[in-house]
Formats: C-alpha cells, structure tokens, sequence
C-alpha cells in the first residue's frame, strides 16, 4: 500500500500516465462529461468532496504548467476565484468562456468529478515537465 502522495489508485494511475501538454479536469457535479472521457466520479454528496480539496490534492502530486478557467468564475464564483488566484498564484492562468471550457472536456485524459456545487468550479491543468 502506497505510504504518501495520492492514495485513490485512479488518480494515481491518470497522474503517472500524463505526459507535457496532457490535460486534466478538476469538474464540479454538474459540468456535462462526454461518454468516451475517462471519467473519475469522487462524489458522494453534494459538496463532497469539495473542488479545492481534490484540486490541493491533485496539485500536490502534479506538475501544472497552467490552468484555464472559465471566464464567467470573476463574476459568479467570487470567492472560489479569489482563492484560487491567492493559492495557485504561480501558475499561469488563461480563460475561457464556459462553453469552450465544456467543449475542451473532449481532449482530456480525464476528468475528475466532484461533489461541488458552487458555479463554475471547473478548472483544466495542463501538464509540465519534472526537468
């Protein structure tokens, strides 16, 4: 049994088969997952778990090379995006509208579903390199 790093054997198993460039999504409960994406279902209930704790996770075992958002997250998720720019404040960060962002879905190694409900609390995180 693995002693540290990310415990949910999904998880780990996505992680270690990205390459630079893949991508991965953090999604909350309501963001439309295509049939053919790998899908990692976390939730149990609503707001469990949460997007930032699966996202502070992920991040701790991922090397990001940047992130989109979803344009419409400055106006209608306030705090997430306050919390995200103070928390993740060394990672470049692109927007794009919800649309585009739901569309980008397609071309991810996977997503990974979550318990939140909070609007917009979606992110992509494109993959670095570790050299």
């Amino acid at each position: 049994m693995k002693k540290t790093g990310m415990l949910n054997r999904d998880i780990a198993s996505v992680l270690a088969r990205m390459g630079h460039t893949d991508t991965l999504i953090i999604a909350d409960c309501g963001l439309p997952i295509p049939d053919e994406i790998m899908t990692i279902d976390l939730s149990i209930k609503l707001g469990t778990p949460d997007f930032l704790s699966v996202l502070e996770s992920v991040a701790d075992d991922m090397t990001i090379e940047k992130m989109a958002l979803a344009e419409e997250i400055k106006t209608s998720n306030l705090a997430l995006h306050s919390k995200l720019k103070t928390d993740y404040a060394g990672i470049p960060t692109t927007y794009l509208s919800h649309e585009n962002l739901k569309r980008e879905t397609s071309n991810a190694k996977a997503v990974i579903r979550t318990g939140e409900t909070t609007p917009f609390a979606n992110v992509i995180l494109k993959s670095g390199v570790i050299f």
